[in-house]
This record gives structure tokens, C-alpha cells and sequence, in this order.
């Protein structure tokens, strides 16, 4: 009877840690098992999305209100379409709203940061972001940087 209980302790233990396990795995890699929270789309357009992906952060003053569900070539202006879904508990932006795509950390994965403007006309659902600055791109500072540095040399 004793050994029974011991059995089944332990097998308690191990669906236990199983289930924690899983739940680190999901909450690392971004994925939910279903928030449940209202949410709203907002599309934003930028020249050059170097190292965004999809479930990538949104965020305002450093706080999550979202992630980017969606990234796809807009045709038209041959720009970077961003397509976010947002909480619906910040559906007061203004219009004249800002998206840049920022790194956390030096060589940390890239998030969008919403800067909020000061129009009293709010963006709705399916609304687009107009003012967006694109990614900084490492290799292209460090280009910049050679080149400035050679012309010096050479004058």
C-alpha cells in the first residue's frame, strides 16, 4: 500500500514538472495557449524591416500592448507591410502616432515601439501607422564608418 503511494506521488511529480516544462517552452518561444484579450489590427509601413519577424513585440513606453502577426510586401509602394494586433485597452492613438523598429539590447531581437502623437483623431481597426522608421542595420553603420574613414586617409 506504501509503495503504491510512493508511485503515485511520483508520478504526480513528473506530470508536474512535464507541465511546467511546456509552459516555459511556450512562454520562451512567444506562443499562447489563448489570452483571451479583445484585440484590434493596425498596419504600418517601412523601408526596410532588417531582422523583424513574426511574433515580435509591440510595444509603448517600454510596455507590451501587442505583436506583429503579419509581415508581408506591400505591392504598391514596394515597402514592408507590418501588419500588428494590438490590446483593445489602447485603442485611443492618435492618428499622427509613430512606429519604429527598435533592438533590445545590442544585438537583441527587434520589437516595434510605438511613439504616441498628439492629433485628436484616433486610428481605428485595420488603420495604418503613416510615420514609421525603419531598422538600423548594423552592417550598414559599420559600411558608413569604412568608407568615411578611408576618404579621410586618402585626403
Amino acid at each position: 500500500m506504501q509503495n503504491r503511494t510512493l508511485e503515485i506521488g511520483v508520478g504526480l511529480f513528473l506530470l508536474a514538472g512535464l507541465l511546467a516544462l511546456l509552459l516555459l517552452a511556450l512562454r520562451v518561444s512567444g506562443l499562447t495557449v489563448g489570452t483571451g484579450q479583445d484585440t484590434y489590427k493596425l498596419y504600418a509601413d517601412f523601408d526596410n524591416l532588417a531582422g523583424l519577424t513574426v511574433r515580435a513585440k509591440v510595444t509603448m513606453a517600454g510596455v507590451g500592448i501587442g505583436k506583429v502577426t503579419a509581415i508581408d510586401l506591400n505591392r504598391d509602394t514596394f515597402t514592408g507591410r507590418v501588419t500588428m494586433e494590438l490590446e483593445k485597452r489602447v485603442d485611443n492613438l492618435p492618428v499622427d502616432s509613430t512606429a519604429s523598429i527598435l533592438t533590445a539590447g545590442l544585438l537583441g531581437e527587434k520589437y516595434i515601439g510605438i511613439s504616441v502623437g498628439g492629433e485628436e483623431a484616433l486610428l481605428k481597426d485595420g488603420g495604418t501607422i503613416q510615420d514609421t522608421q525603419s531598422s538600423l542595420v548594423l552592417e550598414d553603420l559599420i559600411g558608413k564608418f569604412l568608407i568615411n574613414s578611408v576618404n579621410k586617409e586618402s585626403k
